[in-house]
């Protein structure tokens, strides 16, 4: 694995990683959301390496990373509802599944043999940068092992992916550090995946109500499954004190009963706002489950952002799946 350090600004120091996607090797990058595993989506070679890296499950489809909404339509059908998602939403942290095109340049690995397909047009200057300079889409999934903490720098991806990985672009930590919303315009619209857009904010653009994917829906896009983002210890939520043992991961001011005997304790948001915890999340868990120790979340609100890090939060606490 080598890293690449970027600049603050174009251009960028894309040259060993496109090179790397060309020959069908995986590339770490950065987006707004976390760090992606990114291989060429038309060669099912490279696909392959990304859930042989990842060790993922194959039903488990991949999200399409596009230059632009106009090279996402050549993929996907968006239709009325997508398009007006996808003029609202991006560049940015949105994925949109629709009815994937006959045409569509994208191995079938990809999609996990759906008939649909997930897309997303990244904000982030570097992930542009690369789709531009490589010309094609790319899959990019969290650059973790399936089922665990997901990547919000280059230190991440290098600690669990190591030489599974030809390049890392390493841009810093990632803005957002929670995984993007996910849509399906498929039928009635709903939420597969909530993450970095709230509900609140996809209702306001749709002016009507969007109901959640069910537990039992079978996996149609990323982070479906109910245990996922798990470390390796166990962790309880909604926890109003801190049993001895227990490391704490903590939100806003208030602490829950107990806090001062806690093994390790992170903050999410000492302030207790959302977008701060969501942009935590991840890195925090990282260093308590380094601790050992049992992880006690205290109680967050459901409501914006907080449906996405409650959603992370339960999947991580949920029974291992084999």
């Amino acid at each position: 694995m080598e890293i690449v350090e970027q600049p603050e600004g174009p251009p960028f120091e894309l040259g060993k990683a496109v090179e790397a996607l060309r020959a069908g090797l995986l590339v770490g990058v950065p987006t707004e959301t976390v760090y992606g595993l990114a291989a060429d989506a038309a060669n099912p070679d490279a696909i392959a390496r990304i859930y042989a890296a990842k060790r993922r499950p194959t039903f488990n489809p991949l999200i399409i990373h596009a230059g632009s909404e106009a090279e996402a339509t050549t993929l996907g059908q968006l239709g009325t509802t997508g398009a007006a998602l996808a003029d609202a939403f991006w560049p940015g942290a949105l994925t949109v599944v629709a009815e994937q095109k006959s045409t569509a340049a994208v191995a079938d690995l990809a999609t996990a043999g759906l008939d649909t397909i997930a897309l997303r047009v990244p904000s982030h200057p570097v992930m542009r940068a690369l789709l531009a300079e490589f010309g094609g889409p790319l899959a990019a999934p969290s650059a973790n092992i399936s089922g665990t903490v997901s990547a919000t720098t280059a230190a991440h991806v290098a600690a669990d992916l190591d030489e599974d990985v030809a390049v890392v672009l390493d841009a810093g930590p990632a803005p957002l550090g929670l995984e993007s919303t996910i849509v399906s315009v498929t039928g009635e619209p709903r939420i597969l995946r909530p993450g970095a857009i709230s509900r609140e904010a996809i209702e306001d653009v749709l002016k009507a109500p969007l109901p959640l994917a069910g537990e039992d829906d079978a996996p149609s896009a990323p982070g479906m499954l109910s245990s996922h983002y798990a470390p390796t210890v166990p962790l309880r939520m909604g926890a109003e004190d801190v049993r001895p043992g227990e490391s704490l991961l903590a939100f806003g001011p208030r602490q829950p009963a107990g806090w001062e005997g806690a093994v390790a304790t992170e903050n999410l948001s000492t302030r207790a706002e959302l977008r701060e915890a969501a942009a935590n999340l991840f890195a925090a868990l990282r260093r308590l489950d380094e601790v050992g120790a049992p992880i006690a979340v205290a109680p967050i609100p459901l409501s914006g952002l907080g449906l996405a890090i409650n959603d992370r939060l339960r999947r991580a606490a949920a029974p291992r799946q084999s």
